[in-house]
């Protein structure tokens, strides 16, 4: 199969797997008890101001009839008005974004040195110190959840030792601003996908280097360093990349529950005010930017996989 063919291939069932999301998620908001109207009306609400109130905000139309107006407006670009600050969610939206996606960004730069180049060091001293050193403490953090893994580096570096700030309070969401606010955060998101990516890319290098193709150019006298970075190491990759937008996915969990554990503003905080206030096309909106998100960090990974090695993304 040809890269482009399959490209439109993975294409199509993304934008089915969008559609697949958007709908289970309007029909989860729709399930919330409660709606905006209540909440907006205040804690001893007017019957008739709720009324009035779910006019206003056409909660008072068909779900179905929400639904199909909602899809057309997607397929637009549009993620509608948020039904609390009456602004669009689009702007809502960026208002928060900022912060996570710095934290991811700067997890996925760091992530992908550090675990492919340590990654490939155990697998050149395979049952080394390296090697042994690494695998344990890959045992050993990713037995770790992540909230209490920020909790603990909070108690430790940031109130006994002092060494860094605990919390994000007072950047007002301008994280460069204290850059040492970002350390424990990132530590915390790198752990865990630490653990596996580098334990898949020593498994990959291992498994290449012992290739018969490796093994050919070997007895032509090719170098070892090109052995392990021409030869090796893009067939080691190939897997690597599909964890790696795998790891993308998770980035997007974890990063909400980091932003709660160390008071940053960004997507999670602007998750849990939208829930709390049944803002529901913030919540709309919020999911499909994730799904949106992780289809498409998935299918470039399918490509990359496929241009390393087309029989390992074929079969994906």
């Amino acid at each position: 199969m040809s890269l482009p063919r399959y490209a439109a291939r993975r294409l199509l069932a993304g934008a089915g797997q969008v559609v697949g999301v958007a709908t289970v998620v309007f029909v989860l908001t729709e399930a919330l008890p409660g709606d905006a109207a209540v909440v907006i009306a205040g804690d001893q609400p007017d019957p008739a101001r709720i009324a009035l109130l779910r006019e206003q905000l056409d909660l008072d139309r068909p779900a179905w009839h929400r639904y199909l107006d909602w899809l057309a407006d997607l397929a637009g670009g549009d993620l509608g008005v948020s039904l609390v600050s009456q602004r669009p969610v689009a702007g809502v939206l960026a208002a928060g974004a900022a912060p996570t996606v710095l934290l991811a960004a700067a997890t996925l730069l760091l992530l992908v040195p550090l675990s492919v180049g340590l990654g490939t060091l155990a697998a050149r001293r395979e049952g080394g110190r390296l090697d042994r050193a690494l695998s344990a403490t890959a045992v050993g953090l990713y037995a770790v959840p992540e909230f209490a893994l920020a909790l603990l580096l909070v108690a430790v570096f940031g109130v006994r030792l002092a060494w860094l700030p605990p919390t994000a309070v007072g950047t007002g969401g301008d994280l460069l601003s204290r850059p040492a606010v970002l350390v424990l955060p990132l530590a915390v998101l790198l752990a865990r996908p630490f653990c596996s990516l580098s334990r898949l890319t020593r498994a990959g290098m291992v498994e290449a280097m012992r290739a018969e193709h490796v093994a050919h150019a070997r007895r032509l006298g090719v170098p070892e360093p090109r052995l392990w970075l021409v030869h090796a190491l893009p067939n080691a990759l190939a897997p690597v990349a599909q964890q790696l937008a795998r790891t993308t996915d998770w980035l997007l969990g974890g990063v909400i529950v980091v932003e709660a554990v160390f008071v940053v503003p960004g997507l999670g905080t602007a998750l849990v005010d939208a829930v709390t206030a049944r803002d529901v096309p913030t919540v709309q909106g919020l999911c499909v930017l994730v799904a949106v998100t992780t289809v498409t960090v998935n299918l470039a990974a399918d490509l990359v996989a496929f241009r390393l090695a087309p029989r390992a993304g074929a079969a994906t």
